[in-house]
């Protein structure tokens, strides 16, 4: 590639001594951008245009002074060797990585024609891709939105990480609320349920230890023993996609024990006694069978949970990523309206907060559906990208998308099934641009690379998903090289395309005060953060987003909740179980985020190389011993990975920890490659850790 650094190779450095004097440091307001909860404020210091380091705001109570060990490190990703600085068109086969350095002026020109050609026969032909590589409003979505809204391109069901959760936590309480993370060190009681905070949300983990240290009590349900498993009180180690059976059982337990608050269950809860009977079917020693634990282990969960005061739970995404996923939620979240757990402002739930933004965020001014002028198009999930590139066009599916935009999203790294990914963007008639800040795996595919900037780099508005705060990133540096904001790209096309509507005009401070409502801006510019006007116990009286305030047991269209074994499960499916009998889950490695993170060398030596957990026991069954290399594979394809043989996994499941990209992979290939594209029970989601394989010595 012909990509000349324009700053040094190593380290940011200031101007050379004796050519100009050192200016002042100066600190710029900024946010974390990452698909994480804690959503930190940071405090970026600058001296002669340079960014010296990335630090957590110390004023910022929700970012407790500290950040975790990835973004602490952003310097190194923002004066990466490798960064992308200028356009790049390819010149060799797609996924060889062969590409040319072009103009601004041609890398547009090259966009807006075959866009423009596309959009003139078939607009639902050309394909959004985008996720949360930033999670700001701005370099999100917020011109983005507007000029495919103007096309009439397809429409992008985002549902890669969280839609199960989200649409089970809608159908439970009315909308994506809980509990506020501040308050979890005045529970007693904390269940950290499909979660390792260490890992991925390190500042609650903070807050869960200062409960521990006055006295609460912590459990950790997760099928692997996790860092966070290791400093819990107790840990529940279940078979993966088991958790609704488990949330049965102690749902039965606290109607055997009369550990009801009868009087919220009457005034806050719609439907319980449609549930009643189902949850006494299910006792420890029938759940303990499926989830392949004790049953006095569960018997004493529901103990403290029933008796153990306030109680709180934080669950999070990994448990709804199977089949069941989104009734395990909905099981999951009735347990605190059971116990009238929410009366307490340190009791209840909490896997997502993003719901108390919507009375912050205007997302219908920023993004403009109204663009699409009453038209309605196709709308393709992102999560069977795979299959949808390489379908033909009929009636039922629309026409053969020809033409995929992608932006903050890595899809040849990050979609299940990459195998069936990497060969839909490998059609030499697929028209792919891709903006980035790397030559990623999926940038590697396209047919036009726009360089995009950092956060570093450009102004951004940040909601939280764990936390009720509103955060503002002010640009700390000027773009490195050509590098240009996704808001500035997208203007750029929107021009090359013709569209002159007044809204393509809008500059990125315009689009920052049109992003919000009901913050005074200049408010949130000088601090750098605002606050909600969330109750501490927002749920002490009822009052959830339903249409009656309740929650909701026998929800609209889906009806009672139930547990719903996994695709690739012995219940459902005996015969595969038989060929592949280990269940894979594939959560992030420490020192990564998703895809992000990977390249930076230091957190990557740290994680070393691709890996797979194992137990000894099946280890030995299979004659692989720890730090040998082993095959893992299935119907949808086979991965090489190092052998990890420990105690953190359970019987029966191996972990293989993602997510590296594939061509840092010693084999060129990743754990999606054994991944499948069937969605989840409700929300349209991924079933990543509803996956069997076997494993043999390589």
């Amino acid at each position: 590639m012909d990509v000349q650094p324009s700053f040094p190779a190593s380290s940011p450095a200031l101007s050379p001594a004796g050519t100009e004097a050192a200016s002042p440091v100066r600190h710029v307001h900024g946010a974390c951008p990452h698909d994480c909860p804690d959503t930190c404020a940071l405090r970026v210091s600058v001296q002669n245009g340079v960014a010296l380091r990335v630090q957590a705001d110390p004023e910022h109570e929700r970012t407790l002074g500290a950040l975790c060990t990835k973004v602490s490190r952003y310097t190194e990703r923002t004066y990466h060797p490798e960064r992308l600085l200028y356009p790049m068109k390819r010149v060799g086969p797609k996924g060889s990585g062969q590409f040319q350095r072009i103009s601004w002026d041609e890398a547009l020109d090259t966009v807006a024609a075959r866009l423009k050609e596309i959009a003139a026969r078939q607009p639902q032909a050309i394909l959004p891709y985008s996720y949360a590589g930033t999670m700001g409003l701005l370099q999100g979505e917020g011109m983005a939105a507007r000029v495919f809204h103007k096309l009439g391109a397809s429409l992008l069901e985002r549902t890669i990480c969280a839609s199960a959760g989200g649409a089970a936590l809608a159908a439970t309480y009315g909308g994506k609320v809980g509990m506020q993370v501040q308050f979890f060190p005045e529970s007693k009681l904390i269940l950290i349920w499909g979660s390792n905070p260490i890992t991925s949300s390190v500042h609650f983990w903070t807050l869960a230890q200062q409960a521990k240290r006055a006295g609460a009590k912590l459990w950790c349900i997760d099928p692997r023993r996790t860092d966070s498993a290791d400093k819990c009180h107790r840990h529940l180690a279940l078979r993966p996609g088991t958790d609704g059976a488990l949330a049965l059982a102690l749902m039965g337990e606290l109607i055997r024990q009369d550990a009801l608050d009868h009087d919220y269950i009457r005034r806050h809860v719609s439907g319980f006694e449609k549930i009643r009977e189902q949850a006494l079917a299910w006792t420890p020693e029938r759940a303990a069978e499926v989830c392949g634990v004790e049953a006095g282990l569960i018997r004493e969960l529901a103990h403290d949970y029933a008796t153990v005061k306030p109680a709180a739970i934080r669950l999070n995404y990994g448990m709804q990523r199977v089949r069941g996923g989104g009734n395990a939620v909905r099981l999951i979240a009735l347990l605190p309206c059971l116990t009238g757990a929410w009366r307490h402002r340190a009791g209840g739930l909490l896997l997502s907060a993003s719901g108390w933004a919507a009375q912050a965020r205007n997302d219908a001014a920023l993004q403009r559906p109204d663009l699409l002028a009453g038209r309605r198009p196709r709308v393709i999930n992102m999560s069977t990208i795979g299959q949808d590139l390489l379908r033909e066009a009929s009636p039922d599916f629309g026409p053969k998308v020809e033409a995929v935009v992608v932006y903050n999203s890595n899809p040849l790294a990050v979609a299940p099934q990459s195998a069936q990914v990497a060969a839909g963007f490998q059609r030499e008639d697929l028209f792919t641009v891709v903006l980035e800040q790397f030559m990623t795996d999926t940038a590697d595919h396209a047919d036009i690379v726009l360089p995009a900037t950092t956060q570093l780099e450009h102004l951004d508005v940040h909601t939280s998903y764990g936390h009720t705060d509103v955060l503002l990133n002010e640009p700390a540096i000027a773009p490195l090289g050509e590098a240009r904001p996704n808001t500035e790209i997208f203007r750029l096309i929107a021009a090359r395309l013709g569209l002159d509507d007044a809204c393509f005009k809008d500059d990125d401070e315009t689009l920052a005060r049109t992003a919000l409502k009901n913050i005074d801006f200049d408010a949130l510019r000088a601090r750098g953060w605002a606050r909600l006007p969330v109750p501490d116990a927002p749920f002490a009286e009822g009052g959830f987003p339903t249409a009656d305030g309740k929650a909701v047991v026998d929800a609209p269209g889906l009806g009672v909740p139930d547990f719903v074994p996994n695709y690739e499960s012995v219940q459902a499916s005996p015969e595969l179980a038989a060929r592949y009998p280990l269940a894979m889950i594939s959560p992030p490695a420490r020192h990564f985020l998703n895809s992000t993170f990977v390249n930076v060398k230091s957190l990557r030596d740290v994680e070393g190389e691709p890996a797979l957990e194992i137990t000894p026991d099946d280890a030995m069954a299979r004659g692989v011993v720890d730090g040998s290399l082993v095959r893992v594979f299935n119907d949808r394809g086979e991965i090489t990975l190092r052998a990890r043989v420990s105690t953190r996994s359970r019987p029966g499941v191996v972990v293989g920890l993602g997510i590296w990209w594939r061509k840092l992979a010693p084999d060129g290939r990743n754990v999606n490659e054994l991944t499948h594209q069937r969605l989840t029970d409700m929300g349209n989601a991924p079933s990543f850790y509803d996956c069997l394989v076997e494993v043999r010595p390589a």
